[in-house]
């Protein structure tokens, strides 16, 4: 095929085949609906799109009027990255706590339980699970998202949650591939470098994706990573060496290749959008996710526009820009047929996620003479700004769960850059409050914040007697106290933690 034969309009279907866009608002956009009679095969869901279950039913009802084999994704994880239940915050748990678990049955229902509920919406393809192993300690943007540190534990829960999910009729994406644990940036503002060696990147970074691709899933996530033992010029997501001689050719995949946004600054600070998405789709990305934080009908127009114009200039072969819209209407056939073909999945049922959520839960220190609480307490949650992964509007914490079971509980958040401003400070918002009342203190990541490890010292020095509660990564935070650790910050897991401090 050449594109002399192939006349504009049939190059711009082909382009619009491969795009993955977001949008804004609770209903389809009538550009959405045009695109999509135009050729757009997919599009994919965030946290602006969604109200409640029966609204995203509705949505997704009247984006499949125009195409029944619409591709509609989504990019929820559980735990600290939800869309579907971004208002209140996730009623299951994330993969650390589910690693923490070490219960691949567990995980497999914890997955299956989503998967009902996604597939209710008429969601077919879920970015995940994070086959990422994360470790980095200091990694900024996969961290609890990662089934666990070790290679082990993170192939066993990605492969149990692609069982589960499937089961339940949505198609998995395992992502970031070739694994975004060993990291110290954060792609969507700059290019992180993975810098290990090949011996090392199959044996640590690789068995996850392997273990996904085994257990049935057909689509993976390309990371915005450089790894220089592959291809020291291209991130993964632009490499022809990564995408194809290792994920095609040695690890043997044959399905659908996704790209992580094609927005992120990784990719697009060197190249632009349009530049980034050709030499995506040239090195084998088959469909280009875009409107993380692009979402306008002129993202999508440019870069239809920008892949037509590369086939007709040169700089991508026609037939590989077919070769992407045909694996992609291949996935949206088989997810149909999955979609058609699951009845309820087995295992779960409701309250899975809280039971989940609660077996996570580690407690340490002189619990006897501190637990449960003798009454309502002061609650002060330190807040790191969080990544645009986990996005701003999800609430965490356990002050609320608390106030559930002792009405009197008082709180206060607080954020980096108040104290280091210093116009909140520490004495007026926690410990003045707080006397003649238990101190909880609730942290996020606090070994990857110095100002929030110098804030436990503080309150802890002045009240020794503190309960303090890590919901991010778990790391002894000072010695001799009560330490709560939860594995992640979903609303699951603020429930666990307030159980455990009041006796449940």
């Amino acid at each position: 095929m050449t594109s002399s034969s192939n006349p504009g309009g049939a190059l711009r279907r082909l382009a619009l085949n491969v795009l993955q866009p977001g949008f804004v608002g609770t209903e389809a956009p009538g550009w959405v609906l045009r695109a999509v009679a135009d050729g757009l095969s997919s599009v994919v869901l965030f946290a602006r799109n969604i109200d409640s279950p029966d609204q995203v039913a509705r949505l997704t009802e009247r984006l499949r009027a125009e195409n029944p084999a619409l591709i509609v994704a989504i990019d929820e994880e559980a735990g600290d990255v939800t869309r579907i239940e971004s208002a209140a915050g996730s009623s299951r748990p994330g993969n650390f706590a589910l690693g923490t678990v070490d219960d691949p049955e567990l995980t497999e229902a914890v997955a299956a339980d989503l998967g009902r509920q996604l597939r209710a919406a008429g969601v077919s393809l879920d970015y995940a699970p994070s086959a990422d192993v994360n470790s980095n300690p200091d990694n900024p943007v996969i961290g609890v998202r990662s089934f666990g540190t070790g290679t082990d534990v993170v192939s066993r829960h990605t492969a149990a949650w692609v069982r589960g999910l499937q089961s339940a009729g949505v198609a998995a994406c395992a992502k970031h591939f070739p694994g975004h644990g060993d990291v110290a940036v954060d792609s969507h503002h700059d290019l992180p470098a993975y810098l290990a060696g090949r011996e090392e990147i199959e044996a640590r970074a690789l068995p996850p994706f392997r273990a996904a691709v085994d257990a049935g899933a057909r689509a993976v996530m390309s990371g915005h990573l450089l790894v220089p033992a592959y291809d020291p010029g291209r991130p993964a997501t632009l490499s022809r060496r990564i995408l194809h001689d290792l994920l095609r050719g040695e690890l043997g995949f044959d399905g659908l290749v996704v790209s992580d946004a094609i927005e992120m600054a990784a990719v697009t600070r060197a190249y632009g959008i349009g530049g980034a998405a050709v030499r995506a789709v040239a090195a084998g990305v088959d469909a280009l996710c875009v409107g993380g934080e692009s979402a306008e009908e002129s993202t999508t127009e440019l870069l239809a526009g920008a892949l037509a114009g590369a086939v007709t200039d040169g700089a991508l072969a026609e037939e590989r820009l077919a070769d992407a819209a045909r694996r992609v209407a291949e996935f949206a056939d088989w997810s149909v047929k999955l979609r058609e073909s699951a009845g309820d999945a087995p295992g779960g049922g409701a309250g899975i996620g809280q039971l989940a959520a609660r077996r996570a839960v580690r407690v340490t220190g002189a619990v006897r003479d501190a637990l449960p609480l003798p009454s309502a307490p002061h609650v002060v949650e330190l807040a790191p700004a969080t990544n645009l992964a986990i996005g701003k509007e999800t609430p965490w914490g356990i002050a609320a769960a608390l106030r559930e079971r002792l009405p009197d509980t008082t709180s206060v958040r607080v954020h980096g850059h108040q104290l280091q401003a210093r116009t909140v400070a520490l004495e007026e918002c926690a410990l003045r409050p707080a006397v003649g009342r238990p101190l909880v203190v609730v942290v996020r990541d606090a070994a990857r914040h110095g100002w929030m490890s110098r804030a436990v010292t503080d309150l802890t020095t002045a009240r020794p007697d503190a309960v303090l509660v890590e919901m991010g990564l778990p790391h002894p935070l000072t010695e001799g106290a009560v330490q709560v650790f939860t594995h992640g910050a979903s609303t699951a897991s603020g429930v666990a933690a307030a159980e455990v401090l009041t006796g449940g």
